[in-house]
């Protein structure tokens, strides 16, 4: 079994307000991804665990929503793991999207 991929996203809205963001956050992102397609999104209090495919292959992990942070735990497949800097790099950016205050 490989090491998650792991990504975590500071923010400064509080645990309520980027849990809040999230919920709508990971299906509308995987609409922009042709690629991505989300097979399971389940939230537990401040944790959501999803199943995604991509290219064929699922990928499993979850989203811990801190009061400052929020932490994205992703295990990939062995056909998916030459994409691990690039997935990062993109949940990075979309998660900071989502988590940056709006003026």
């Amino acid at each position: 079994m490989s090491a998650p991929l792991v990504v975590s996203i500071p923010h400064r809205l509080g645990r309520e307000e980027a849990v809040r963001r999230l919920k709508t956050g990971l299906t509308r992102a995987a609409t922009n991804v042709p690629m991505l397609k989300v097979d399971e999104e389940r939230w537990d209090g401040d944790r959501m665990v999803f199943r995604v495919r991509a290219m064929g292959q699922a990928a499993s992990g979850h989203v811990d929503v801190a009061e400052d942070h929020v932490t994205v735990e992703v295990v990939l497949p062995w056909l998916l793991q030459r994409f691990a800097e690039v997935a990062q790099a993109a949940i990075k950016s979309r998660g900071n999207l989502l988590l940056t205050k709006k003026s």
